[in-house]
């Protein structure tokens, strides 16, 4: 195991995403049971995400979630959100967790991580998120984390024939960095 790499479990290892994973990424992203609470359309070639998840994203988190058997199980990643110097405090949080694997901890334990990298290693105060209304069991572990609903956005998206809702969320730090006077 990398040293750099956390044991998260007994089952799936949690570390940094490397270039070289962006094929199986990709290809994790567009399972059917993922994508749809993505952004994503069905049957996209894997080819069609590589160049961005090939990318070294700088001022950013991007964590991968690994089966011991070596299989990308999961991928999260704290992101810019914008070139500006008003809101380089501010991160858009992304996660997809193939479906075998949802409700036993990975998500979790990517969010943590993450976590801990903007709460304890960066000036990162507040983190944003947008969650298909219809997702209970991510917007339970959200609140958990102790992201709040800001807003809800009407027929946001199209899944499955129909129109669903989403909700804005955000995360401010729990304790914010001050300066000693």
């Amino acid at each position: 195991m990398d040293s750099a790499a956390h044991k998260a479990d007994a089952e799936f290892t949690i570390r940094a995403q490397e270039p070289s994973d962006a094929r199986a990424v990709s290809a994790m992203l567009g399972t059917p049971g993922t994508f749809e609470g993505l952004l994503q359309l069905p049957d996209m070639p894997v080819a069609s995400r590589l160049e961005y998840h090939e990318k070294i994203e700088p001022g950013a988190c991007r964590l991968v979630a690994v089966a011991n058997d070596g299989l990308i199980i999961g991928s999260a990643g704290l992101h810019n959100i914008a070139n500006t110097m008003r809101r380089a405090h501010v991160r858009m949080l992304g996660i997809g967790i193939l479906p075998q694997w949802q409700g036993k901890g990975v998500g979790r334990a990517l969010m943590s991580r993450l976590l801990d990298w903007a709460d304890n290693w960066t000036t990162v105060l507040r983190i944003e998120l947008t969650v298909h209304a219809d997702n209970d069991r991510a917007i339970a572990l959200y609140k958990s984390l102790g992201f709040v609903e800001e807003g809800r956005h009407r027929a946001y998206a199209i899944k499955d024939g129909r129109f669903v809702d989403a909700f804005s969320m955000a995360r401010l730090h729990p304790n914010p960095p001050e300066l000693p006077v």
